[in-house]
């Protein structure tokens, strides 16, 4: 039997000790005065405090015992002796193991090297915990273990519970941030009789009760701006999209965006709005969830596993705007100048990948993926994309080959699209006919039926969290950032 099985063993005796001695070793409610932080906030010597927690450390000196408790907001040093808790007590509590959580009741003293400390009267085990957690100094070396058993790595990984924390953080934030202007938090159906929004392979299902073939949302898009048809002229949702596609680096089949539309408004104030946010999201919430004083300048360290800073990512206002063809001019001035073929051949010196069936625009759209985007670090809104990138979108008035929108790309990656909205019904269903080819049973007849009905002018954006919470806190990987993210199961 192995060091964890003769572990598991001992608890599992442990456990049965206790139930044979009449004790409830999973506990019942228990009153504390609140979190483990707000309990050493309350602090003072004499007072009366009840707090619970984690045993996540044991200091056994005999017929006296120091033990830490934690919870998700900090640790407390209690103090547990024979004559202040009774011999039956003191019998209980060495049938207990690091991990089992336990309740305390008891006084406010501090020790000789001044650690606030509660002396316990009485104490309760309120959840036995059968088998060992990973040594506290190592945590969980397997990568893997780390995202398939996330309950121990936040357990036992502060950088790791750090991080979401701040997710957490940044999410409340940006709530504060849309609804300080004017902007109205809604909610609209995740299962959807036609999938649109974007371009993407959706998850299907079927609903047993109606009879009917349905899909995870690839994007709300099309059902916040019925709203705008509505008449709601500033909304945005936190939504969880689906999309059935691969798994890396920057990819999770499941994942969180923040969608919002603006009535009146157009591709360039949305720009302005999302520089905005981001600006004021990485001023707020630092590294340890703590605000930073106000500054002009505004720069994130992104470290290595040894904590070395690696780079150096620069949000200081304003960021660069750009055109796409120029961008493209920036790889190769001739880009446009040359045949199809041409520019096929270019590729291949340039050392980008394409497939035979691309066409003609998809082959530009690779260049820049690899060329342009995967080299950006620091923020940059590229402007004016050819309009089959985006079906949704308004047609520039100077070149109708082109639509008004930007993508944020930062950190190698595309963090938000913005757009003016194409509000044009007729327009619109022949670039979603376009878009969808043979298939037009992907078209949405009750998207185009309210657009029918009139929806103002607008803009629009998406800004991907997973990916934003990977900039402002130095994540390598969207597995970091996501809590349980989606693995194979083990065999």
């Amino acid at each position: 039997m192995d060091e964890e099985n003769s572990l598991i063993a001992q608890r599992r005796e442990k456990l049965e000790a206790l139930r044979a001695r009449g004790a409830q070793p999973f506990g019942r409610a228990y009153e504390t005065s609140g979190s483990i932080a707000e309990v050493r906030e309350k602090f003072s010597e004499g007072a009366t405090l009840r707090l619970a927690g984690r045993i996540t450390a044991h200091r056994d000196m005999g017929k006296s015992h120091f033990v830490d408790l934690r919870d998700a907001t900090g640790r407390m040093q209690v103090y547990v002796h024979a004559k202040e808790v009774g011999p039956e007590a003191i019998e209980l509590f060495k049938l207990v193991d690091l991990g089992d959580f336990i309740g305390a009741k008891g006084t406010g003293f501090l020790t000789k090297t001044g650690e606030p400390t509660v002396r316990v009267h009485s104490l309760e085990l309120l959840g036995k915990s059968l088998r060992p957690l990973p040594e506290k100094w190592h945590g969980l070396q397997d990568v893997e273990a780390r995202y398939r058993q996330r309950y121990l790595d936040l357990i036992t990984n502060e950088q790791s519970r750090a991080v979401f924390e701040k997710r957490i953080a940044i999410v409340r934030e940006i709530r504060h941030f849309m609804e300080a202007r004017g902007f109205l938090e809604v909610e609209t159906p995740m299962l959807q009789a036609v999938p649109g929004g974007a371009a993407a392979e959706p998850f299907r299902t079927h609903h047993k009760a109606l009879g009917l073939e349905l899909y995870l949302r690839i994007a709300p898009e099309l059902y916040l701006k019925r709203l705008l048809v509505a008449g709601f002229n500033k909304v945005f949702e936190l939504n969880r999209n689906f999309r059935n596609e691969g798994i890396s680096r920057k990819h999770n089949p499941e994942f969180t965006m923040l969608e919002g539309y603006w009535a009146y408004a157009d591709f360039e104030k949305i720009a302005d709005l999302v520089e905005e946010m981001v600006c004021h999201l990485a001023r707020t919430i630092s590294e340890t969830g703590n605000r930073k004083p106000e500054s002009s300048e505004i720069r994130i360290e992104h470290k290595d596993a040894e904590g070395n800073v690696t780079r150096t990512l620069n949000l200081t206002r304003p960021w660069r705007r750009a055109r796409y063809r120029d961008l493209i001019r920036e790889i190769d001035p001739e880009w446009f100048n040359y045949t199809n073929e041409k520019r096929r051949e270019r590729c291949a010196e340039l050392g980008v990948e394409i497939n035979p069936r691309m066409a003609d625009y998809e082959v530009t759209q690779q260049l820049f993926e690899k060329m342009v985007e995967e080299k950006t670090f620091d923020p940059l809104f590229v402007t004016h994309c050819p309009k089959e990138l985006v079906p949704l979108a308004k047609q520039n008035a100077e070149d109708d080959s082109l639509v008004d929108v930007y993508e944020l790309i930062i950190n190698g990656q595309e963090i938000s699209p913005g757009y003016t909205e194409l509000n044009d019904p007729v327009t619109q269903r022949q670039r979603l006919l376009d878009q969808a080819g043979d298939e037009t049973q992907k078209i949405d007849e009750e998207f185009l039926l309210a657009l029918e009905h009139g929806m103002p002018s607008a803009g629009g954006f998406g800004l991907g969290i997973d990916r934003l919470v990977m900039l402002l806190t130095g994540a390598e990987s969207i597995r970091d950032v996501i809590l349980f993210p989606l693995l194979k199961p083990k065999r």
